[in-house]
């Protein structure tokens, strides 16, 4: 399909139902588009966005003087179009588009939490990032709230969140967390059973709110990367090259062909460590410890080369606004290949005795079910998309470069169980392998890094590229100065915890770390 071949008949429903504006006409801003909305108008064009089977990819505010600017990102096909707003910081109501979009949920809560901004018909009202960290009248966004009022103090314990109970006999109520045994994040898991029976869980998340958003504000370009790489460490590469891409396209910042062929090598190895250790512990949560322990000797094996080749295990702080801050010396590509080839021969056992394995098979098969209309509903990407049939690469459906030169399948399973989860890893390891071989055949001469056009000048970018998890959005707005006046990194993990919450119903409760692990959203990730 052509880029944005669907947005001619979205924008004519839009006119046909009079919610676009009589001038209003979607804008280039770099390879997507924005479109200018009256706020009246922000409700019926959710409304027409779900009849039309766009997905809801995210939400976020941008406070200006005395108004405050709220973006929500539609998805097709891999186009992105970005609706905005503007409500007064006087009276910052919108209505809410978690009634078209169930995923709309946690993210407008976290706006509300932070901007203020009240959304009208919203399904819950309680708070989600909001604990017990400010006054009622602060709202730790605003641009007038001086960073004096967001002194670092103890905060009371959230203990009186109201989790929403079911009544019943016989139904008990098992409250998990947010401290764990395991050497975690905290994250509270509230569960109402009958028996084993899960009959509802309720994630609560936010203990660990680092401030990210204020934080990038005054930032240079560099110091933002830096930031990026740290909203989720073990997404660093995909966080830090989203946070890139949206400042080199609000400066129009050309990025060399070899910095970009390397950005595709660093992302697949991400890519790689991470499915590696996620199979593993799969695995080793019913009790497999074989296969975790072989997963864990090559994960190990693989950063080693990160590590030695890139000076990063986590490839931490590699990619920087321009490029990358290291080349690939000209005797590292051979050893590159040569792990490539040995990783590829020793998984086919260790894939074959997991895809296959009957006592492996009795836990993972039908367990933690997602179903297709569910991720679809969520707007879940990533392996638990992938797994619930959801066909969502932006590395086939958009193609940025270096992706844009490859051949990238999209992985795909029916079943979304657990099992099927699994299967995405493994076959996602086996693709990128394939694509880190053709990377490095193809990989361009020339220089790594570019430096910024100068002088650097106000501009807003987005940044779109798909993570090991799923596809992350990265909004960046810079000031006169070319400092960051914005900046929101919108993690997958926003969408499958949700999914996590509903894949358990009708599983029993020891099941729920299997699930858990199958999911593994980022708690970092969301607690910005």
């Amino acid at each position: 399909m052509s880029r944005f071949a669907w947005l001619p008949d979205f924008l004519a429903r839009l006119e046909e139902e009079q919610a676009l504006p009589r001038d209003g006409r979607p804008e280039a801003l770099g390879p997507t588009y924005r479109l200018r909305l009256p706020p009246e108008n922000w409700d019926l064009a959710a409304h027409i966005a779900a009849a039309s089977g766009l997905r809801w990819a995210g939400l976020w505010g941008d406070p200006e003087a005395d108004r405050i600017s709220v973006q929500a990102c539609l998805v097709q096909g891999g186009d992105h179009l970005l609706l905005q707003t503007e409500v007064p910081t006087a009276r910052p109501v919108l209505a809410s588009h978690a009634r078209w979009f169930v995923g709309a949920d946690r993210l407008e809560r976290h706006a509300r939490d932070l901007l203020g901004l009240r959304f009208t018909d919203h399904p819950d009202p309680r708070r989600w990032t909001r604990h017990q960290a400010w006054r009622e009248d602060v709202q730790p966004l605003r641009s007038d709230v001086p960073l004096t009022d967001l002194a670092a103090r103890r905060t009371p314990a959230d203990s009186d969140y109201p989790f929403a109970p079911i009544l019943g006999s016989g139904v008990v109520e098992i409250p998990v967390g947010p401290v764990h045994a395991g050497i975690i994040e905290p994250g509270h898991f509230r569960f109402q059973v009958a028996g084993e029976d899960v009959l509802r869980l309720e994630a609560r998340l936010g203990y660990v709110h680092k401030g990210v958003e204020r934080l990038a504000v005054g930032r240079d370009p560099a110091g933002l990367a830096r930031l990026a790489g740290r909203v989720s460490g073990d997404s660093t590469v995909a966080h830090a090259w989203a946070a890139c891409q949206a400042i080199e396209q609000a400066l129009g910042w050309p990025v060399p062909p070899r910095a970009l062929a390397l950005r595709g090598i660093l992302a697949e190895r991400e890519r790689i460590a991470n499915h590696l250790g996620d199979i593993g512990a799969i695995c080793n949560d019913v009790g497999f410890a074989f296969a975790h322990q072989q997963c864990a000797r090559w994960r190990e094996l693989w950063q080693r080369r990160s590590d030695a080749v890139f000076g990063h295990r986590l490839l931490m702080d590699r990619i920087v606004p321009g490029g990358l801050a290291v080349d690939l010396p000209p005797a590292a590509a051979e050893a590159l290949r040569t792990d490539h080839d040995t990783l590829r021969q020793g998984l086919i056992p260790l894939f074959d005795i997991i895809g296959d394995h009957p006592s492996l098979d009795d836990r993972l098969q039908t367990t933690g079910r997602l179903d297709p209309d569910t991720a679809r509903a969520l707007g879940c990407t990533g392996y638990v998309g992938k797994a619930s049939g959801q066909a969502s690469d932006l590395r086939h459906d958009h193609p940025y470069p270096p992706y844009d030169t490859l051949n990238v399948t999209v992985v795909v399973q029916t079943t979304g169980d657990v099992a099927a989860r699994v299967r995405v890893r493994m076959d996602e390891i086996r693709q990128s392998l394939t694509l880190l071989d053709q990377l490095l055949d193809g990989l361009p001469d020339g220089t790594w890094f570019a430096p910024a056009p100068q002088p650097l000048r106000a501009g807003v970018g987005l940044g779109a590229i798909e993570g090991w998890r799923g596809d992350i959005l990265t909004y960046v707005r810079l000031d006169e100065a070319g400092r960051i006046a914005r900046f929101f990194p919108r993690d997958p993990s926003w969408f499958t915890w949700l999914a996590l919450e509903r894949l358990i119903h009708g599983n029993i409760v020891p099941d729920f770390p299997v699930c858990n692990k199958s999911v593994n959203g980022s708690y970092s990730g969301v607690d910005l």
